[in-house]
């Protein structure tokens, strides 16, 4: 079932242009990886409604976004990176705020689990380290029986340890709904590796890429080639290639081909990391 549908949403600025279409099925965790300015949080915005698109649709629940109701908006467990609480209050002090904006705050999780994760109750938050605010943002997002999280580089910032922190919370959302659905940004691919469904990657306002995680993982590959290899490979399964000073770096959705027909070659494992690198720098075959 479709939690999040985006069609062909179109939001235009003086220097950039989002064009992009992706989907999120309940019981899914879908990430989006780009570079800075690539269009992540545009996209995250529009889905919120918090700009106007200028052409498409988006859906949430089978309803235009522009329908949703409040009780519709309590589904939904947000994290954007440039927004948050009041620094200057506690934890013990936002408990009542969220309980007035949510109908459905549940008291007793959110303060269990902030004990859990040692996050001190009548310290101001300003004062909380990194990691500490990113775990309570997450878990705000997740204590009023959300169905549906949008998360904008949660993991930014943190050291492996909060960052393991992090995706333990969510690895629990997903325990514990059903029908929920994550829809997940990061700059750091071992994130979205281990914890992802599948994956969109966005550049320049459009979506280059849309696979499951572990047809990436298994199926893409890196050919290593020099000149004269490359004039003698067969580039029907090849989607991108980058000159390098030794040959060309060529990415490939066909593994398993190059394997059996092309043996003198170097094929190295894809990551997403050199996957986003070769489709966003990498020459169309």
């Amino acid at each position: 079932m479709e939690v999040l549908k985006v069609d062909q949403a179109q939001k235009r600025y003086d220097s950039f242009a989002l064009r992009c279409s992706l989907q999120v099925k309940a019981g899914h965790i879908t990430g989006l990886i780009g570079k800075n300015g690539a269009g992540k949080t545009t996209l995250f915005k529009s889905i919120l409604g918090l700009i106007t698109l200028d052409g498409g649709t988006i859906t949430l629940w089978g309803k235009d976004i522009r329908q949703i109701q409040a009780n519709d908006r309590n589904a939904l467990g947000v994290v954007l990176f440039d927004t948050g609480m009041s620094e200057y209050l506690t934890i013990s002090q936002i408990i009542p705020i969220l309980q007035n904006i949510y109908a459905v705050f549940d008291r007793d999780f959110f303060i269990h689990q902030a004990h859990h994760f040692q996050l001190p109750m009548d310290k101001k938050i300003k004062d909380f380290s990194t990691g500490m605010k990113a775990k309570l943002k997450v878990l705000i997002a997740m204590s009023h029986q959300a169905q549906l999280l949008i998360l904008d580089e949660p993991t930014a910032g943190l050291d492996v340890m909060a960052r393991e922190e992090i995706l333990d919370l969510l690895r629990m959302f997903m325990e514990n709904q059903e029908q929920g659905a994550i829809l997940m940004s990061s700059h750091i691919s071992n994130d979205l590796e281990h914890l992802c469904d599948d994956i969109y990657l966005i550049d320049e306002g459009q979506i280059l890429l849309h696979e499951d995680t572990d047809v990436l993982l298994d199926e893409y590959a890196i050919l290593k080639v020099n000149e004269a290899q490359y004039q003698q490979l067969d580039t029907s399964y090849l989607l991108r290639v980058k000159k390098e000073v030794y040959g060309f770096q060529c990415l490939t959705n066909e593994r398993q081909y190059y394997v059996e027909n092309a043996p003198e070659v170097v094929i190295e494992k894809a990551s997403i990391d050199k996957i986003l690198v070769l489709m966003t720098k990498g020459e169309k075959i």
